[in-house]
């Protein structure tokens, strides 16, 4: 059997509410073998109390500063595959946090470099992308165990959305969900990488093209495995 490749889709950066630059997360994960990679960092809605205080204290991106981001992506991906043959796919997380969980939802969205209205309805937010090429994922659509927003929304609507979501993560760091695993959804495994602690987790290897639609489709198909990272 093929080696495969090693992803992780779902990294923040400082750019938003994580602890390092784009530059060290393509070292960190070049120089540990990945094949794949995407920076996610958070996009909040503003139409909320909790939305405006992450946007104040600097732990989103903003309609502002969106295009900067991306441009430091495509420089960044440059050197991640002449240096380590890695893919740097560009993305974002909308960000809908509520004190009530079933009101919460994190989407990542891979492979749109324009930026899309967090205040929109997710389901809009969803379409959207689709129509842009993206690539959708559930973000921890489960209790993840930590003291922290559950992001439930997306989950209980799983029949109405699932063929707009591309794949539903099945793990929060070293976590499985059961109920996602044996959902017959498809499926993806990746860290929430916000610093070097997160590093250890599951994650996804997949077996195709080594490029942004090759990673894509692989996952549409599921040719992948997961496996427990404790580098």
């Amino acid at each position: 059997m093929a080696a495969g490749i090693k992803c992780d889709l779902h990294i923040h950066s400082h750019h938003s509410d994580g602890k390092l630059s784009i530059p060290e997360i393509v070292d960190l994960y070049g120089q540990r073998g990945f094949g794949a990679i995407a920076i996610t960092d958070h996009l909040c809605e503003r139409n909320n109390l909790i939305g405006r205080v992450t946007h104040r204290l600097n732990y989103s991106l903003s309609k502002e500063n969106f295009e900067t981001y991306m441009k430091e992506i495509r420089t960044e991906a440059e050197r991640a595959w002449r240096e380590y043959e890695m893919l740097l796919i560009p993305g974002f997380e909308i960000t809908k946090n509520s004190f009530v969980n079933n009101r919460s939802a994190h989407v990542l969205i891979l492979g749109v470099e324009e930026y899309i209205d967090p205040d929109l309805p997710v389901e809009e937010i969803l379409m959207i992308a689709k129509i842009k090429g993206g690539f959708t994922i559930a973000a921890h659509p489960f209790h993840t165990g930590d003291f922290e927003f559950q992001t439930f929304y997306l989950w209980s609507r799983r029949e109405e959305l699932k063929d707009i979501i591309d794949a539903w993560e099945v793990n929060y760091r070293k976590n499985i969900s059961e109920a996602v695993m044996t959902s017959g959804l498809p499926l993806i495994a990746s860290s929430d990488f916000h610093h070097s602690g997160h590093f250890k987790s599951w994650k996804t290897k997949i077996y195709g093209e080594k490029s942004k639609g090759g990673v894509f489709e692989s996952l549409r198909r599921q040719n992948l495995d997961f496996f427990l990272d404790n580098y």
